[in-house]
């Protein structure tokens, strides 16, 4: 039978994932969206069982929250194997990767989050450990150093990665299945909400599910997070149980508007109409503008505003589209040269 999941190189953790770890879907069964993704994962997992092998290595990308640990903590399941789990940034030296995959049993699942961020110089130690489970390590030094090879036993890694164009091309194509998490739809964060719900024993109108699912940026993170605000607010507020009225007035009181968007990404959105005319602008002026760091802005806030049509990226950097000004309520300046005016008057 499979251990609980260990962490071999822990790394900080927010208290609010901690009180949420429970959300966490055990099977394919209860993990809702990603449904082509599903399938193809649960056709390998049942091909290599009857064949008595382990997973090829699978790589996970796409924006934060949308379940690439979930994901790969189903796959351990699923496959009764054991669960590691570490992060890019955590294994510093190519001692520390020695260490990890040294202590994994015959087809355990090496999960390494945050994968586009490994030292080059750990990343060689992993090519042949990928490839052939073997891992060759150099004792002494000078003249007198030799290398040495140690079998290691079959395992497969998942990485997950926010930026996959970060990663080597000899690291990505060592992976044998890649896939793109998407954002989620309307109905699926209404059931990811539900189901939550039911978890942490909160009553739930099905429109109060759906008025946090519509706010929570089609990611399954941040739809539970909101359900845990305004948790609290139906308890301190109200009767306790969850209405669509109720949700509306905690999510308004935490400036989260109908579309999900939050204080910041309206920053975002305000600096590029009102401090740089619409764009473009780079990344690195833009968020020096509002204050946020160059890749939480790439990262975390423009994927959504990128899926809404709120922003485009040009070779010249970040511009607002005419739904954004409409979004906002701002009205273009006419100067002639403005193309945003151009364009919101074509599409209004």
């Amino acid at each position: 039978m499979a251990e609980k999941p260990e962490r071999i190189i822990t790394f900080e953790r927010h208290e609010e994932d901690r009180a949420f770890e429970g959300l966490r879907p055990k099977s394919f069964k209860y993990f809702i969206g990603q449904e082509k993704i599903k399938e193809n994962l649960l056709i390998h997992i049942n091909a290599v069982k009857g064949r008595g092998e382990h997973l090829e290595h699978l790589l996970f990308y796409g924006p934060p929250g949308l379940g690439k640990t979930t994901l790969a903590s189903i796959i351990a399941n699923e496959m009764g194997v054991n669960f590691r789990v570490t992060s890019g940034p955590a294994i510093e030296r190519p001692g520390d990767l020695a260490a990890i995959l040294t202590n994994l049993k015959k087809n355990d699942v090496l999960f390494i989050d945050e994968i586009h961020r490994l030292n080059r110089v750990v990343e060689e130690v992993l090519y042949p450990a990928m490839e052939d489970f073997g891992l060759d390590i150099v004792i002494g030094k000078g003249p007198s150093a030799r290398s040495i090879r140690l079998d290691l036993p079959s395992f497969t890694l998942i990485g997950a990665t926010t930026r996959i164009g970060q990663l080597s091309s000899p690291l990505r194509d060592r992976f044998g299945m890649i896939s793109r998490l998407e954002f989620y739809s309307g109905p699926e964060l209404t059931q990811i909400v539900q189901r939550a719900a039911k978890v942490i024993e909160v009553e739930i109108e099905d429109a109060g599910a759906e008025e946090i699912a519509r706010r929570a940026r089609g990611t399954p993170r941040i739809a539970n997070r909101l359900l845990r605000r305004v948790r609290d607010f139906a308890q301190v507020k109200s009767s306790g149980k969850v209405t669509q009225q109720v949700a509306k007035k905690a999510l308004e009181g935490l400036e989260i508007d109908e579309l999900g968007l939050d204080k910041v990404d309206r920053k975002i959105l305000k600096a590029i109409i009102e401090k740089f005319a619409g764009g473009p602008v780079g990344v690195d002026s833009l968020s020096a503008s509002i204050h946020e760091d160059a890749l939480t802005v790439e990262d975390v806030y423009e994927p959504f505003l990128l899926q809404l049509g709120f922003i485009e990226r040009t070779p010249r950097g970040r511009t607002a589209t005419a739904a954004a000004y409409r979004h906002l309520g701002i009205t273009p300046k006419n100067t002639g040269k403005d193309k945003q005016a151009s364009l919101f008057n074509k599409e209004g």
